[in-house]
């Protein structure tokens, strides 16, 4: 049988001329004797137009091409794989894949799978696919999504707006087969999938959203994330929409459980202030920071509406109603009427709403400048996410919001403008402390169980402050605070300590607020001039939403569970100040006012600062007398801190150099020979070595807060009722401050910060001593001076608890120093240059607290820096003045 001419060689299915998928080469055929017809005969004159045109391929006698033939359908035996392999399960398979994928990442080869399927030269192939796909579509059998090919160049929009673009059928699907793969294929470094985890997690606890790190996209997916805060509408419904796709592959029933689901947006990288919202921010994706102020309660708004004819009874709908208008059917289908139309209350679906007042926060307001204010549309789950008071970082959608009241008021089409929330963060303790990593904890379990924690810990506030260490200690404790009591929910005792630092001008007393303002969790910071009753506690506004009378926060309120600062205390109007009496004891504030009663929460200390009457502290005076405040407002303070501006030429020069010395290291420089040279003297020489990093230190003081819950069990009862019965006697005696029982419960309060402070979760006898010699020292600097030495003595053990014996012997000799210059001074007058103490004045008071030896102190760092001489065969202690001081 003759065969055609063809330029294909004719070769049956099993011949060995194929192209072999390993060695990609062609065996060669072998030599058959095979009749073939003279192509001269074939040649005809249509042939030779078909050649022009193109060859004819199926000719007339083209199934001899697939006659059998013995020599050519057969394998080349040298080419078979024969061995027999055994079943690789799905496991191996997978992993073995893996191991290839890593392999070939080495070596710099990309595979694609869509090369195994066909041929980038078989371009007839790919049209044909679509040609059969197209004809699919057209009867109905394939969606006109699966017809969308993948576009490569999804940034080049093609002269349409971001939205225009991302609403088209090809870049939504894009955008959503790229978001789907993200969420899929994304895994972190250890190798874990993230966000299916994420998922796994949400379902687990019934929850609808989940979180998606804005920088994680950005680094994967980098379109996304330039699109997503140009049309965050758009992105944010597509990214929901795959989200649910997605959960429901996983989880096919969760749609009895929530009907959405939700991508939240976080880190957003820039951060804008409230008042910096411009037109230009109009529609984007903005993330800022405020503290709420005020909240509605969660409302249900329509999200799916269906409406009822009311002449036919016929269902109209569901229309999806958007967040500006009100959406309305024109007229009904069945009937062609015009209404009226009822809401088919069974159909609709409704979706929590509530509405929250964002107030920019008191640390980033400009100087001179009101606080600007915002209302945030809180919906779905994020309602009641959030109190007054919580200082929030929210990501929304900065939109316009149509207000006809204010179009009246104005005479002209103004907007007003809401943020439409997508995630909310409220920045309180508990969240700090989940956001802590294991490394941070490990370190804070380590800070602990230094010896000298406390110590370091005082040293570390305030380090720019010199001296003042009984200052720091009080400010330390009212940070760590005690444990408040509620038994059987019938009598509630506050475990947060009050502070009130009270004395001469200049003595950093603002600074210190100023200080615990940045490194406490949750600080509200008031002055006394400008805080009004209200301010302070709570006030009664109608809203202008529905006119109703609604409750506004004020400091102590919104410092509930921190920390209320006051400065300039006593320059508060009486009436101003009776209105804390309650908030300072009970920690709450009743509230009677246009037909509200109720008590609101102000668990938080107060710590405030004033000046004495006439501007300083007068020693030769009770304290009740150089202080303008009663008494039931001086015993609702834990610790009392005078601060008095004593001259002393060393302490003076010490000073003035750290004060020099801070600023200087404070300025650009040149000379790393200076900056070596006042690093050495910019922190106290006492507390140089002991100072925590403070980022460290605010992980720490969170971190007891939340974790650490300290118990008291065995405490010396009988030294405390002694104590108190002394203290009850000497206060009666001299007339200065009343003692109460609440100096009972501050030595209890501050034992138990003392023990938050070491992370100690009982309370032991070291705790009770610092915290009895707290009370004490509070007490003792508020008596007048000619009563004062002698009640040091009285209650001397307790005094010199935990004090470092050179500390001690120090300010002791530093007092018979002082003495001993008044008294030279007021005989001789003029300049005196050098102090000389008798050794026998010294170790007579030394011997009073139980020192006898003295040698030591002779050799310590604090006798030497404070140009003390001892000489030995005189036994006289001489202090040299230096002459710039005098002079």
């Amino acid at each position: 049988m003759s065969q055609p001419s063809s330029p294909i060689p004719s070769v049956s299915l099993h011949s060995e001329r194929h192209t072999d998928p390993i060695s990609q080469q062609t065996s060669p055929a072998p030599d058959i004797d095979e009749p073939f017809e003279d192509e001269s005969d074939l040649l005809d004159g249509d042939n030779v137009d078909n050649e022009e045109e193109g060859e004819e391929l199926f000719g007339d006698n083209m199934e001899a091409d697939y006659r059998p033939m013995s020599g050519l359908d057969r394998y080349d035996p040298n080419l078979l794989d024969d061995e027999e392999y055994s079943e690789m399960s799905q496991g191996e398979r997978l992993a073995a894949e893996t191991e290839m994928r890593k392999r070939d990442r080495a070596a710099g080869i990309i595979r694609d799978d869509r090369d195994l399927l066909y041929d980038e030269t078989d371009e007839e192939d790919v049209q044909a696919r679509k040609r059969r796909m197209a004809e699919k579509a057209a009867t109905g059998i394939l969606e006109d999504a699966e017809m969308i090919e993948s576009i490569e160049n999804l940034e080049d929009t093609k002269g349409h707006s971001v939205k225009e673009w991302v609403m088209m059928l090809g870049p939504r699907t894009e955008i959503s087969n790229r978001f789907k793969s993200f969420l899929r294929t994304h895994t972190n470094s250890k190798g874990q999938y993230m966000y299916k985890e994420r998922i796994r997690h949400m379902c687990e606890s019934n929850q609808s959203s989940f979180i998606v790190e804005f920088p994680i996209l950005a680094s994967k997916e980098h379109v996304l994330a330039y699109f997503l805060p140009e049309a965050p509408y758009q992105m944010l419904e597509i990214f929901d929409e795959v989200a649910k796709e997605l959960v429901l592959t996983i989880f096919p029933s969760y749609e009895r459980v929530t009907s959405e689901i939700h991508v939240r947006i976080s880190e957003l990288p820039l951060i804008e202030e409230l008042r910096t919202f411009r037109k230009l921010h109009l529609n984007q994706l903005v993330r800022t920071l405020g503290v709420v102020t005020a909240t509605t309660g969660v409302l249900p708004q329509l999200s799916v509406v269906k409406y009822d004819c009311t002449k036919c009874n016929y269902i109209l709908g569901p229309f999806v109603q958007s967040q500006n208008t009100e959406v309305k059917p024109g007229s009904c289908p069945e009937c062609q009427s015009a209404g009226p139309f009822t809401i088919n209350m069974e159909q609709t679906i409704y979706r929590n709403y509530q509405k929250i007042t964002i107030q920019e926060s008191p640390g980033r307001i400009p100087a001179g400048r009101i606080p600007r204010s915002k209302d945030c549309i809180l919906l779905s789950d994020l309602c009641d996410r959030c109190k007054p008071g919580d200082e929030i970082d929210v990501t929304a959608i900065y939109t316009n919001n149509y207000d006809g009241s204010l179009n009246t008021e104005q005479g002209f089409p103004v907007f007003s403008t809401v943020l439409l929330a997508n995630h909310l963060f409220v920045k309180d303790s508990k969240e700090i402390v989940d956001s802590l990593t294991e490394e941070d904890i490990s370190s804070i379990l380590a800070l602990s169980k230094d010896q000298r924690i406390a110590d370091r810990i005082v040293a570390s506030i305030a380090p720019s402050i010199y001296s003042h260490e009984n200052i720091k200690r009080a400010l330390a404790l009212a940070i760590f605070g005690g444990e408040p009591k509620n038994p059987g929910n019938k009598h509630k005792v506050r475990g947060d300590i009050n502070v009130l630092l009270c004395g001469d001008p200049g003595t950093a007393k603002s600074q210190f607020l100023k200080y615990v303002e940045k490194v406490a969790p949750r600080v509200v910071f008031t002055t006394g001039q400008g805080a009004s009753a209200v301010g302070l506690t709570a006030y009664v506004r109608r809203s202008p939403i529905n006119r109703e009378w609604t409750l506004e926060a004020g400091a102590l309120v919104l410092a509930d569970h921190g920390i209320c600062l006051i400065d300039e205390f006593d320059k508060m109007n009486d009436q101003d100040r009776t209105s804390i009496h309650e908030a300072m004891e009970q920690q709450s504030i009743s509230i009677s006012k246009a037909g509200i009663v109720t008590s609101l929460h102000a668990r938080c200390a107060v710590i405030a600062a004033s000046n004495p009457i006439g501007g300083r502290y007068d020693p030769s005076m009770t304290f009740a007398e150089n202080v303008d405040l009663s008494e039931p407002i001086l015993s609702r303070f834990d610790v009392l801190c005078i601060v008095k501006d004593e001259v002393d030429p060393m302490q003076d020069r010490h000073l003035a150099k750290f004060v020099v010395n801070s600023h200087i290291k404070h300025h650009p420089t040149d000379s790393s020979e200076r900056t070596e040279r006042t690093q050495a003297v910019i922190l106290d020489p006492a507390t140089q070595n002991l100072c925590i990093p403070q980022d460290l230190l605010k992980k720490y003081i969170v971190y007891a807060k939340q974790n650490v819950h300290p118990k008291l069990t065995s405490i010396d009862q009988d030294k405390v009722a002694k104590l108190y019965s002394q203290l009850r006697q000497e206060s009666l005696a001299t007339g200065s401050l009343p003692i109460t029982v609440r100096h009972i419960e501050s030595i209890i309060r501050m034992a138990e910060a003392s023990a938050k402070m070491h992370l100690r979760d009982h309370v032991q006898e070291s705790d009770m001593n610092l915290a009895i010699r707290m009370v004490l020292d509070s007490f003792v600097d508020t008596q007048k001076y000619s009563v004062m030495k002698s009640m040091r003595q009285t209650f001397q053990k307790y005094l010199s608890y935990k004090k470092d014996h050179s500390e001690l012997l120090y300010y002791i000799l530093r007092q018979i120093t002082l003495d001993t210059l008044a008294f030279q001074k007021a005989l001789h007058g003029g300049r005196i240059t050098t102090v000389e103490i008798s050794e026998k004045d010294l170790l007579d008071r030394a011997k009073q607290i139980d020192i006898h030896n003295l040698h030591p102190f002779y050799e310590s760092d604090i006798f030497k820096t404070n140009n003390f001489i001892y000489e030995r065969r005189r036994k006289v202690i001489i202090q040299t003045l230096p002459e710039d001081i005098e002079d």
